[in-house]
């Protein structure tokens, strides 16, 4: 499971860097028109459209970039799969489609399917594409279909697979999103620990796309809490009203900028400008409007230990906040641009003390990331394990791809002990049955650059770019 997630978060590089710039464009244009998201001003509307063309089809980034990140060559294939399976979910789950399917009124259609285009549903399509594909590329049919064979069936059989997890889907998700939001209401009560909870359990169902349940309770009138909507229109009550809103602009503006540079600090010295790319875009992103995925999701997947840590000092941020004689409130994220804002909403309360608990928080997330970065050695951005660019520079000393993969076959203890191959840009993955049968030494005397053992089955043999033709030449031995 771990080297899944390990795989995924890679897969999440290529669309997660499309994301910082699509929140300072938003940030921009609702700097300009706070108030009328556009209406008033059409440079307003310019940058708020440019940027909500990105963040609003999020998850279909997702989908296509797991698509085709999880799939074997990192295949495109896979990214059309993973857009089939994306459009039949989402289609078939919709209010409208469930109104007909259920024979219901659309009024009555649980509102978990107003919310079933979220990241997970992305990130699921990603991964039902890349699996068809890497399962059925291959696929022969008859004469009569051959049109449909290898590659051309990938999509048919996405379609299919897709169609089964709809139908589970349909009777799952509203079970799981009604439950959180009878969680979310029954935290009322707890004051400033609930507050706490509810920062949680935001931050940590942000992969799955839950945590709009809990929004609903809190920010919205699902349990009459209205927080967001008193807070601007002065219906609530001070001190109290924003207690929902105002422990995330510590984390949102300080906290995770800091464990950006915390992650910056402790990335190899090889692959530091790389990760300064992103990680200090994404930043710049949080501290300014308040949109967080650029960041979050650039480790979320490649550390979720850290993501833990990350959702648990968002709790403790909201629960001391809750405690403090101190509110904010925001109409788009807890961003500079709500944080300035929200000085004259009329339940604001001390707004200048969440800058010092910012402040404190800065060095908290700073230290922390630091501390459990370096000691778990966690592959956030810029500490990756691969290589990809040494070995794609790797040449084989001899082209006898048939002799090569003898030679490999037999190091790996013959075809008996081989249970599956495949082969990703530069290196075979194999699955053996038993290990202590591999001879490192005869696979290295091929003229590979190494062998790698992730697991007690999993075997990898770093060829080169030049792996698919002795990947083939084995797949003919097995």
């Amino acid at each position: 499971m771990f080297k899944f997630f390990q795989k995924l978060g890679k897969a999440l590089m290529l669309p997660v860097a499309a994301l910082p710039v699509c929140g300072i464009l938003m940030g921009v244009g609702y700097w300009i028109d706070p108030a009328g998201w556009g209406a008033n001003s059409a440079i307003a509307a310019f940058f708020l459209k440019a940027g909500g063309a990105i963040i609003d089809n999020m998850a279909i980034l997702f989908a296509i970039g797991v698509g085709v990140g999880l799939s074997d060559d990192n295949d495109g294939t896979g990214g059309v799969a993973a857009l089939v399976s994306w459009l039949i979910i989402t289609t078939l789950l919709s209010p409208g489609s469930v109104s007909m399917l259920q024979g219901i009124p659309v009024e009555e259609v649980p509102a978990a399917f107003a919310k079933i285009g979220s990241q997970f549903t992305g990130i699921l399509a990603g991964c039902i594409g890349s699996a068809c594909y890497n399962k059925f590329k291959g696929t022969k049919l008859p004469a009569a279909l051959g049109f449909f064979s290898g590659k051309r069936s990938v999509a048919i059989i996405t379609a299919v697979v897709s169609l089964v997890v709809s139908f589970i889907l349909l009777f799952v998700w509203p079970v799981v999103y009604g439950a959180l939001v009878t969680f979310g209401t029954s935290m009322v009560n707890l004051g400033a620990i609930g507050a706490g909870v509810y920062g949680f359990l935001n931050r940590l169902l942000i992969p799955v796309g839950l945590h709009h349940a809990l929004n609903s309770v809190f920010w919205f009138d699902v349990a009459g809490i209205s927080d967001i909507t008193n807070f601007w229109a002065g219906t609530g009550t001070l001190g109290v009203t924003g207690m929902y809103q105002a422990g995330f602009f510590p984390v949102m503006m300080f906290g995770l900028p800091a464990g950006a540079l915390a992650m910056y600090h402790t990335a190899k010295d090889s692959k530091k400008k790389a990760a300064a790319g992103l990680l200090m875009a994404a930043a710049l992103s949080s501290f300014f409007t308040g949109v967080t995925e650029p960041l979050e999701f650039a480790f979320m997947f490649l550390a979720p230990a850290l993501y833990l840590v990350h959702a648990l000092l968002t709790g403790i941020s909201c629960t001391i906040v809750a405690m403090l004689p101190t509110r904010a409130g925001f109409n788009f994220s807890a961003g500079l641009v709500d944080y300035v804002l929200s000085f004259k909403a009329p339940m604001v309360l001390n707004p200048a003390m969440l800058l010092a608990i910012g402040a404190v928080f800065a060095v908290v997330y700073y230290v922390v990331f630091r501390f459990v970065i370096t000691k778990f050695d966690l592959k956030t951005p810029g500490r990756e394990d691969d290589d990809l660019e040494a070995e794609k520079s790797l040449k084989l000393a001899n082209n006898d791809f048939t002799a090569i993969a003898a030679t490999v076959l037999e190091g790996l203890g013959g075809k008996g002990n081989v249970v599956s191959l495949e082969n990703c840009i530069t290196r075979l993955r194999l699955e053996v049955k038993d290990q202590a049968v591999v001879d490192e030494k005869k696979i290295k005397s091929a003229g590979v650059a190494g062998v790698i053992r992730p697991s007690k089955t999993s075997v990898q043999v770093i060829v080169g770019t030049q792996v698919q033709f002795v990947a083939d030449e084995m797949k003919k031995m097995l």
